[in-house]
């Protein structure tokens, strides 16, 4: 892998122009393709497996002309105080409305309030019904402005009128979150590298990553059915490793150059080192999120595939596009005094003066004119030029001398930030988790004020009396023990279809719809079921959408531990793999875990039990999203397992190039410390800007992932990693001999290279400086 992907590294320096036009002709066609694509569809909401998607579909077959789940608004009205919504006055408003918005194009049918229950018993409240024979996508702006204008006439009259519903569904602010992310990831490179060149190299192949990524989910998004959601994971995660991959391979290659390789030679030992462990990050980042297909709910599946794209994007960029930005501006990512040849030395572990004189590097070899290194420390694991260290090698040589504590503190930490997850609720949010601002909240509140708190969340109970004998009397007999059941305020009059076959209930519960009770009332009319199907000699179901995020939500949790062990049991496989270790990967499972827990348990404090809400802008609290927690093993696994990749296999490679188990530690750190905190709070920029938005889901995702990656990366790798390490010692890399012989041998740690760049002939040092050449190897001495 290693030799594979040097040679590739050198490739793509000496043919940079060729790659550079090849990227810019697929980013041209992708966005062609884009430019002139069909809308896509609108996000699915089918669920299969459930008995909610079953009824849905039977409301479908037996009605047809109509979508059980198409455009609907319920609009609410709310008569001024001391007035009541029977008036003369007000009733006319009312009915001026409901004929006006009859006469809508698009409107399968009105309801008046007068005309069925939709008045409340102290007469303060009402509310019409407009139900549509199309989905809320394929609104034409026609029917959505008749209605506005209707609701903006019955205002003039002095009602309080407000809409919710899915036909007027106002759109949640996009905030600024790409534009924070990037400009915060901006920062902290410039801080890291101390050189615009190598902070913004990066940042622009992450954005053509993002580019290509976009566009080709925008331009197949018709073909492939991928809805609009599924740009928002792939953005979000293409942005952020797209650049944390980019930064490794331009970290690694300041590092060879400081050694005192040429250009291309310093870009193909970055790609084959450090190029290998995005390979194999990258590739568990893919594979985590291409597993969410098996879970069996569409949107996960588009979301799923359509960040792993943006995922597998970045990495090829990485190998490719880097390696032939290096080749055009070979010195531009150099420090700033490397460049300037202020006299002194950046090595991994701090700085130091050489004499009086520059360090010239030529073909390979540095030249020392007069003067000599004033402190001896240099070499040593941690050590630097002037004696000094780094945080990260002073970091890790407290753990290791100190790793019971460390771990004990580590586990206790991430334990107790776990503990709320024991009361994670499972929903999706509605209207009741938006601003007070909008009117589909507002009209939340007016009926559930006027009508109770289960009004906003009915249950549809579809009856299949085909094969009864009076199908009426069948329908009446089921209603009749839906009302008696406890915790059912009312069941409305039956609905048939014209074959009279079928019969559509609305069920009212006496709790909201994200109430527990309401689960359990869900899951009583089901369990008492075949009593009341036997009596009544014909079928039912329970739908509609309070009953659908019920199901959703238990087939989600219901397939999250099977799932947690399938990707688990994958990173125990693939990082055996990678490190030849049975218990370094034992570890990493056990510190992903840990991690995915504590982030979890921080969004339960947050988003359901309301601690610190207000600060992430969370106005109002509820059930977690049903895919957060399954998205979140998902995702975090592949992110944990990028920093597993990058740090330890910088302790591999020392280990197996001679170092003691404890010092190998600490170089791991020495060389990658630096460099994983930075890509880790470039993630967390990234993932913290998305909370700008108003879409709460998008907020608890953001908020998810960069609560995940501060916990993965600042407490498991930088702090249970090196203290399980350090009590293990040699035992950690520790292979039983019939795995030794099985698994292949991937070298990601670049034994191979070392063994190579090791067995090339130095050649002899000229005091002439050498031109520059076409492949980049022989250019004019570097000042270092």
């Amino acid at each position: 892998m290693a030799t594979f992907l040097y040679r590739l590294g050198r490739w793509a320096f000496r043919r940079r122009r060729y790659v550079g036009l090849l990227w810019v002709a697929v980013l041209g066609v992708v966005a062609f393709g884009a430019l002139n694509a069909s809308d896509p569809p609108d996000d699915s909401s089918s669920m299969p497996g459930i008995e909610a998607q079953e009824a849905f579909d039977l409301i479908n077959e037996r009605f047809p002309g109509t979508e059980a789940d198409g455009a609907d608004a319920r609009i609410v009205f709310v008569a001024p105080d001391g007035q009541k919504i029977t008036s003369a006055a007000n009733r006319s408003a009312i009915d001026a409305l409901v004929t006006e918005t009859a006469d809508g194009p698009q409107v399968a049918d009105v309801v008046s309030p007068f005309d069925g229950r939709g008045v409340s018993k102290d007469a303060s409240t009402a509310y019409a019904t407009v139900t549509y024979d199309v989905k809320a996508d394929d609104l034409t702006d026609a029917s959505k402005q008749k209605l506005e204008n209707a609701i903006e006439e019955a205002r003039d009259s002095g009602l309080t009128v407000e809409a919710g519903g899915s036909a007027l569904e106002t759109e949640a602010a996009s905030g600024m979150g790409e534009v924070i992310g990037i400009a915060l990831a901006a920062v902290v490179l410039v801080i890291t590298f101390g050189s615009l060149a190598a902070a913004g190299l990066p940042l622009l192949t992450a954005l053509l990553g993002v580019g290509v990524s976009m566009a080709s989910i925008i331009a197949l998004g018709s073909v492939l059915g991928l809805s609009s959601t599924t740009g928002e994971l792939a953005m979000m995660l293409g942005l952020a490793v797209g650049i944390d991959y980019s930064l490794f391979v331009v970290s690694r290659y300041r590092e060879e150059r400081a050694k005192g390789h040429g250009p291309q030679e310093a870009t193909g030992l970055a790609v084959g080192t450090a190029g290998s462990a995005v390979v194999f990050a990258g590739l568990t980042v893919v594979i985590a999120l291409a597993g969410l297909s098996v879970i069996g709910v569409p949107m996960l599946t588009q979301m799923g595939l359509g960040a792993a794209g943006a995922v597998l994007t970045g990495v090829l960029i990485a190998l490719t596009v880097v390696p032939a930005l290096l080749g055009c501006w070979p010195n531009a990512v150099l420090a700033r005094q490397v460049r300037t040849g202020d006299g002194r030395v950046s090595t991994a572990g701090g700085r130091g003066r050489v004499g009086s004189s520059r360090v010239r590097v030529s073909r390979g070899r540095i030249r020392l004119g007069r003067g000599r290194i004033r402190s001896g420390r240099a070499g040593g694991a941690g050590g630097s030029v002037d004696g000094t260290q780094s945080l990260g090698t002073r970091w890790a040589r407290f753990v290791v001398r100190r790793p019971v504590p460390v771990l004990i503190a580590s586990v206790v930490g991430l334990g107790a930030l776990a503990v709320p997850a024991m009361d994670l609720r499972m929903g999706m949010p509605g209207d009741e988790a938006k601003s007070t601002a909008t009117t589909e909240r507002r009209a939340y509140d007016a009926l559930a004020d006027g009508f109770g708190p289960g009004f906003n969340g009915p249950l549809t109970v579809v009856v299949d009396a085909e094969g009864a004998d009076d199908p009426e009397a069948a329908v009446s007999e089921i209603s009749g023990r839906l009302a008696g059941t406890k915790g059912v305020v009312s069941v409305s009059p039956a609905r048939f279809n014209k074959a009279q076959d079928t019969a559509v209930l609305s069920v009212t519960p006496s709790t909201a719809p994200a109430d527990e009770r309401t689960k359990d009332l869900v899951h009583t009319i089901r369990e008492e079921r075949p009593a009341t199907e036997s009596a009544a000699d014909a079928t039912f179901e329970v739908t509609g959408t309070t009953a659908l995020n019920i199901d959703v939500a238990q087939k989600l949790q219901d397939a999250l531990v099977p799932y947690l062990a399938v990707v688990v049991g994958l990173a125990f496989l693939l990082l055996m793999l990678v490190f030849r270790s049975v218990l370094v990967p034992l570890k990493a499972a056990l510190g992903y875990l840990l991690s995915v827990l504590a982030s979890l348990g921080a969004i339960v404090m947050v988003f359901q039990q309301g601690h610190g809400a207000g600060l992430f802008g969370v106005e109002q609290t509820g059930p977690i999203m049903s895919m957060m927690p399954i998205m979140l093993v998902g995702i975090v696994f592949g992110l944990a397992m990028d920093y597993e990749v990058f740090l330890v296999s910088r302790m591999r490679e020392a280990y197996v190039h001679g170092e003691r188990p404890g010092e190998a530690v600490v170089t791991g750190f020495r060389h990658s410390a630096r460099v994983v905190t930075a890509a880790a709070l470039i993630m967390m920029a990234v993932f913290a800007g998305f909370m700008t938005g108003g879409e709460s889901m998008v907020k608890m995702v953001g908020f998810g992932l960069a609560s995940a990656v501060l916990f993965d990366a600042f407490v498991i790798r930088m702090a249970f990693v090196p203290a399980v390490l350090a009590l293990l010692g040699r035992a950690a890399w520790w292979l039983p001999r019939p795995l030794d012989r099985l698994l292949p041998r991937v070298d990601v740690e670049g034994e191979a290279l070392a063994h190579r760049t090791a067995a090339l002939a130095a050649p002899a040092p000229s005091s002439t400086p050498t031109p520059a050449s076409s492949d980049g190897d022989q250019q004019d001495p570097v000042r270092v």
